[in-house]
């Protein structure tokens, strides 16, 4: 079967009505593109798919959030000061280019490079810019369209990278919805936006792309999942990172031999690979890679790429990571807002835990007739409540942090009927542009004559 080009494809594509060059009449823009009515159909039936995957199979419910966040948001989930890539831009014609792209073919795994390293690689090997030009120094571009909300100064916002956010910062409210018990997960479709610094792969590099994300909270001390039993014996091809050989090999035994992490998440792999190979994508051009160590979020404990084979080379289509406590964490610390569970016992416990005594004689004569109530709220509370030694209470409505003056750290010990917890998260993330781009490519064929 002859192979076919990424051009020859995505011009199949705008004859057939699947996709079209966004705002063509006007010369078009890199990384925007536009879906024909075909290619608006098939969106639809993979996002459907998706949909009564975790929603009627696994019970996960949905929500749609904002495309547009303020500043703070993406200032706790770390997006502000760390969502970046490398570029390089050319001294005589002024064109940007991804660095570590350039750097591949010259080194296994150029995401994994520091700015000093990938820096030293590029002027070692003589990289130079298709025009003749030299490069510029390496630096960081942030990846976020940034905006104002609000007319004259206004409040400085984003539009979404990510629909992750969304669920997160709406987490008080989904775990109410789901009863106030853990693992519950949340789904959402929608629109993310990267402004990308080279989108040269047509669809699968956008600027503005479509995705599909499911977050599932789970207790941080139980990651088994109960239809585990009945898929551990199933076989993908993974590629872990001890040393980056593909081998088939069942879920359970890979489980076992700790290469995947927990239960839950090579649960998650396994529905990750039925739903994809349902929608078309080739199961002998599908496998999972395992993050290297140097490329793993610093808060994920495992993370898997599954990947599809087309034109590009191996390219993600889907990201499923154990994330840890770090997204509600990170909220928790920035709203001062409470994004715990409470784990019930069986039976009541007695427990040590490090509680929080207000000092009266510095809270009242500041607060006088809200002392009580402040009192109360920080008998509440136990060390976790501390951030950057200050704790947080809300006198008429409005938040008020209080330092050590205000309070001691004292050990305790009782009887319990549970504990608060920071939920864990189990992310499988799905780019819908990737994964519809990956079936045509794989549907593809040529008949002789």
């Amino acid at each position: 079967m002859k192979e076919v080009s990424s051009g020859e494809m995505l011009s199949l594509c705008k004859r057939r009505g699947f996709i079209y060059p966004a705002y063509e009449i006007y010369g078009g823009i890199a990384g925007l593109y536009d879906y024909g009515p075909l290619g608006t159909a098939l969106k639809g039936n993979i996002a459907d798919l998706w949909r009564r995957t975790y929603v009627l199979q696994e019970g996960f419910v949905e929500i749609d959030g904002d495309t547009i966040g303020p500043e703070a948001v993406f200032k706790a989930s770390g997006h502000v000061d760390n969502f970046a890539d490398l570029s390089v831009t050319c001294k005589a014609c002024g064109e940007s280019f991804r660095a570590d792209h350039l750097a591949k073919g010259l080194h296994p795994n150029p995401d994994s490079l520091s700015i000093e390293e990938l820096q030293g690689l590029l002027r070692a090997n003589g990289v130079r810019c298709p025009c003749g030009g030299e490069f510029a120094d390496v630096e960081e571009f942030n990846l976020m369209f940034k905006t104002k909300i609000g007319p004259g100064a206004g409040r400085t916002g984003y539009l979404r990278p990510e629909t992750a956010q969304s669920i997160f910062v709406n987490y008080i409210n989904l775990y109410r919805h789901c009863r106030e018990r853990l693992p519950f997960g949340c789904i959402q479709v929608g629109r993310g936006y990267r402004n990308e610094i080279s989108p040269r792969q047509g669809v699968i590099r956008l600027r503005e792309f479509n995705m599909m994300e499911a977050e599932l909270f789970v207790d941080p001390e139980d990651k088994s999942w109960p239809r585990y039993g009945g898929i551990k014996d199933r076989k993908v091809r993974l590629v872990p990172n001890t040393d980056g050989v593909e081998v088939e090999m069942g879920i359970g035994e890979a489980v076992d031999r700790g290469i995947i992490g927990n239960e839950t998440l090579a649960y998650f792999i396994w529905v990750t690979y039925d739903f994809l190979t349902a929608v078309g994508i080739d199961p002998a051009r599908l496998r999972f890679r395992q993050h290297l160590k140097a490329e793993m979020a610093h808060y994920a404990s495992d993370c898997w790429d599954a990947e599809a084979l087309i034109s590009f080379g191996w390219t993600e289509i889907v990201g499923i990571a154990d994330r840890g406590c770090w997204d509600l964490s990170q909220h928790m610390r920035f709203s001062k807002a409470d994004l715990t569970a409470f784990k019930r016992f069986d039976e009541p416990k007695e427990v040590e835990r490090d509680a929080i005594r207000p000092k009266f004689g510095a809270i009242g004569p500041r607060f006088k007739g809200a002392a009580g109530d402040i009192k109360r709220q920080m008998e509440a509370m136990d060390a976790s409540a501390i951030h950057d030694g200050l704790v947080t209470v809300i006198v008429d409505g409005t938040p008020v942090d209080l330092d050590a003056d205000h309070y001691d750290v004292v050990r305790v010990r009782e009887k319990v009927n549970g504990v608060r917890v920071v939920p864990h998260v189990i992310e499988p993330s799905h780019g819908l542009d990737r994964i519809l781009y990956s079936c045509l490519e794989h549907a593809y064929a040529e008949r002789d004559g």
